[in-house]
């Protein structure tokens, strides 16, 4: 009796201790947090090997945030350079720029800028006029820049500015040029009437045409919005018409520039120099 006791005893023991099967210590909540810690780095090394996040791929690349840096400031100096010369003179300019040729540099950087965001260049319109034509005719440039109709033309190309920057370009104020008198069958005044003497130049381009030569002007449309504080259209030809040309075509249905295209009149007459105010 006391054996069958000590065995239920003993199994009654072995019931109240049971063996419990180890169990693994639970993780500090530091242990927890280096592990999510890891989890992250990883997905990133993943995500970085696939080309990185949405997130990282918004931020703009220090390429294209200096380009856009440098663009802004380049149009902050175009503009204030452009203002400078709609408000001196010509020979103002010549001398302005002579004194620093890097800002002649500086002011056709931001130019050029400014034209890709036109649909449409004038200079494309007169060099698509002129190569219609015969390419016997000699064009005189007034304000060439980077001289593109020289480059697009079979045609004699005189090509005139502040600053030359190519052998082929005069430098000069563009109211005294080098060139004869009725020298030419073409003048160009591409998006270049600037200055407060700008009447001067046309005056110029009428003395080195030949009769019956033609006077090509493209200029920002802005510039002859009365409503805007710019010239009355009629105004201005009727002033270019008072130099000794006649009007051959208004052209205004671009939205950015209008062209203006004009002859030199076939008369002995001498005739007043006029202008018209606009900005």
């Amino acid at each position: 009796m006391k054996e069958e006791a000590t065995s239920r005893n003993g199994k009654r023991k072995r019931q109240r201790n049971p063996k419990t099967p180890k169990e693994e210590p639970e993780e500090s909540p530091k242990n927890q947090n280096n592990d999510k810690k890891r989890q992250r780095d990883t997905k990133t090394h993943k995500s970085n090997q696939h080309g990185g996040s949405s997130a990282l791929s918004k931020r703009p690349k220090p390429s294209n945030f200096l380009d856009t840096l440098r663009e802004k400031l380049s149009g902050g100096n175009f503009r204030r350079l452009n203002e400078k010369l709609y408000t001196c003179s010509g020979k103002e300019a010549l001398d302005y720029f002579n004194e620093d040729p890097t800002l002649f540099d500086m002011y056709h950087t931001g130019y050029q800028q400014q034209m890709t965001n036109w649909p449409e260049l004038p200079v494309n319109s007169i060099i698509s006029w002129l190569s219609s034509r015969s390419s016997s005719l000699v064009v005189a440039d007034f304000g060439c820049g980077d001289a593109r109709i020289a480059k697009s033309v079979k045609n004699k190309v005189f090509s005139f500015d502040l600053v030359s920057k190519d052998p082929s370009v005069i430098a000069c104020d563009m109211s005294n040029t080098p060139l004869e008198s009725s020298s030419v069958d073409v003048a160009v005044f591409c998006l270049s009437l600037m200055g407060t003497n700008y009447s001067s130049y046309i005056k110029e381009a009428h003395r080195v045409l030949r009769p019956s030569g033609w006077l090509l002007i493209a200029e920002v449309k802005s510039r002859f919005d009365p409503n805007n504080g710019g010239a009355d259209p009629k105004d201005f030809v009727k002033a270019v018409s008072d130099l000794g040309f006649s009007s051959s075509l208004k052209d205004f249905s671009n939205k950015m520039f209008i062209l203006l295209h004009f002859k030199k009149k076939v008369s002995k007459e001498k005739f007043h120099l006029g202008a018209v105010e606009f900005k």
